[in-house]
């Protein structure tokens, strides 16, 4: 089971290159972020034509979240991060499909600090860390799959000092992502690549594609149950480098059967 995560940037310029990638790679699941659409316009039938059900939660100009399942229908578990009644951002969706609890994250990036941005930040990061202690609980397998915004390690980024003072890169970002470490999530990517340089993320500006100045935020955690049937993991890098490609290239786990 590959379940696959994508942060889109923006679903209706590059549903094309959405539905290339689905087709070449087929993931039997793919969490996707920044969708940027609002729910009556989330393009589902496109999907459905190459055998993907859809769900979603959307949001005008920004944010918006989407987990498609190849063969099935993802079947909705939770709608928006709980802890806040007054978050309306569209952050967090949660499903499960083929007996695995999956969660698409986008979560926020925090700048410019300090101020309510970053605040937001490690509050939504917080409510996270307690939402996941409770899927822990279920004793199954659980993916949370997402844009995190959090570049963990400083093998994580070509240059650790160009994003220093950066949200993404502050020790408060970093220690609220590895007190989900310390609960016992497995970082999918730094479980197979722990000496790093493995990029899922590089700017449309200043040539960072070109010159491969990349980072990594786009994160799939695992609980123990999924975590025991990882089998590979990686980033379609060269989806990245097409004509209209989004900032980010698809993160994947496989999974083997239970």
């Amino acid at each position: 089971m590959r379940i696959a995560s994508y942060n889109i940037n923006g679903i209706k310029v590059r549903l094309p290159r959405l539905l290339e990638w689905l087709e070449e790679t087929q993931p039997d699941v793919a969490c996707l972020q920044e969708v940027k659409s609002q729910d009556e316009g989330f393009p589902a039938a496109e999907f459905e034509k190459i055998g993907y059900g859809a769900i979603w939660h959307g949001q005008k100009s920004f944010n918006g979240v989407a987990i498609l399942a190849r063969g099935a229908q993802p079947q909705e578990t939770q709608r928006r991060l709980p802890g806040d009644e007054a978050d309306e951002q569209a952050r967090y969706l949660e499903a499960d499909v083929g007996g695995v609890r999956i969660a698409t994250i986008y979560l926020p990036n925090g700048n410019p600090l300090p101020g309510p941005k970053f605040d937001y930040k490690l509050a939504w990061m917080d409510r996270l860390r307690a939402h996941a202690a409770k899927l822990w609980a279920l004793e199954m397998p659980v993916v949370l799959a997402g844009d995190y915004n959090v570049v963990p390690r400083a093998c994580d980024i070509w240059s650790d000092k160009a994003m220093r003072d950066d949200a993404l890169r502050r020790p408060e970002s970093i220690a609220a992502y590895r007190r989900m470490l310390g609960d016992g999530w497995t970082d999918a990517l730094a479980s197979h690549y722990p000496a790093g340089g493995i990029w899922t993320y590089w700017d449309f500006q200043a040539g960072a594609w070109q010159q491969d100045r990349g980072f990594r935020i786009d994160h799939l955690l695992l609980s123990p149950a999924a975590a025991d049937r990882l089998t590979a993991c990686g980033v379609d890098k060269d989806h990245r480098g097409r004509e209209k490609a989004s900032d980010h290239a698809p993160t994947w786990v496989d999974l083997s059967d239970s």
